[in-house]
Parts: C-alpha cells; sequence; structure tokens
C-alpha cells in the first residue's frame, strides 16, 4: 500500500482525481477503439447540448458545474472543432447562446451507442457493496448542506 492511500480520508481528493483520470483515460482509449474522435473532457458541454439544445454560457457553467473561465475555455475549444456553435439572446444581447452544429449533432449520433457500452462497463466497475454513484450522491447532498470547508472551521473551534 502506497502512503496515499494509507492516508485515508486525508487524500480523497487525490483518489478520486486518480479514478477519474484512469476512467477519463480509458473513456479516450474506447472512443479511439471505435473509431470517434472526441476527448473525453468536451462530454459534460457535448451531452448537457443533447439533452437541453440550446444554453447560454452561464447556463453550461451550471450545468456542468465549472468556473466560467473554465466554461470558456472549454466552449472555445469545441467551437475551434466545430461541434457547437453560438450566436446572441434576441432577448438579452449580452447572453450568448450556445447549441450543436450539424457536426456535433452528428457526433452525438455516432456516441450513442458507445455510451451504451461505457455505462454498462462503468456500472460493473461501480456496482460493488458501497455503490459509488449512490455514494457520491450522497457526498454531493452534504457538501451542499456545509462544505468541507465549513466543517472544518466548524470543527477548528
Amino acid at each position: 500500500m502506497n502512503s496515499i492511500d494509507q492516508a485515508g480520508m486525508l487524500a480523497i481528493s487525490t483518489r478520486l482525481q486518480r479514478l477519474s483520470d484512469q476512467i477519463r483515460k480509458d473513456g479516450s482509449l474506447i472512443y479511439k477503439a471505435n473509431n470517434i474522435d472526441f476527448e473525453p473532457k468536451w462530454f459534460p458541454v457535448i451531452y448537457s447540448l443533447h439533452v437541453k439544445t440550446v444554453l447560454s454560457v452561464v447556463e453550461i457553467a451550471a450545468e456542468i458545474g465549472y468556473s466560467h473561465p473554465s466554461t470558456i475555455s472549454l466552449l472555445k475549444e469545441l467551437e475551434k472543432q466545430k461541434l457547437i456553435r453560438s450566436g446572441r439572446d434576441k432577448t438579452d444581447e449580452r447572453k450568448r447562446l450556445i447549441r450543436l452544429t450539424d457536426k456535433g449533432k452528428g457526433l452525438v449520433e455516432q456516441m450513442q451507442p458507445v455510451w451504451k457500452i461505457m455505462t454498462a462497463a462503468v456500472t460493473e466497475i461501480t456496482n460493488t457493496t458501497n455503490n459509488l454513484m449512490r455514494a457520491i450522491d450522497e457526498v454531493e447532498e452534504q457538501m451542499r448542506l456545509k462544505s468541507f470547508f465549513e466543517r472544518a472551521q466548524r470543527l477548528k473551534k
């Protein structure tokens, strides 16, 4: 057992990052094996636009849980790939509305069967006694109630 694993709860962020990196790396391999030119980091934006069709930049940031600057960076990348396009909101000129391009919609169509396979594979991995997805839902709910920082501040007193 390495020192990070031995650190237990203190290293939870590192361990989740490690797990996330491995899943993302394998996700990339799965896309490549299926002849799909797609970066896993694009998934949250592409999927959100697939489900909700048109979203503002602020709405996308809220949907995917990223900061506004991180979202803008991702959107620029996707626009460069011609997977999304943006236009001004007719009711509010300051607001940019984002949608999938035809190329983006075609890519989603191509990915949907692969997403089914990925869902089945990751379900096998996480379907353990302590089901990871249920645990993540529970932890996210706990953090909505009171953040890690707020709890640490309370415990310090």
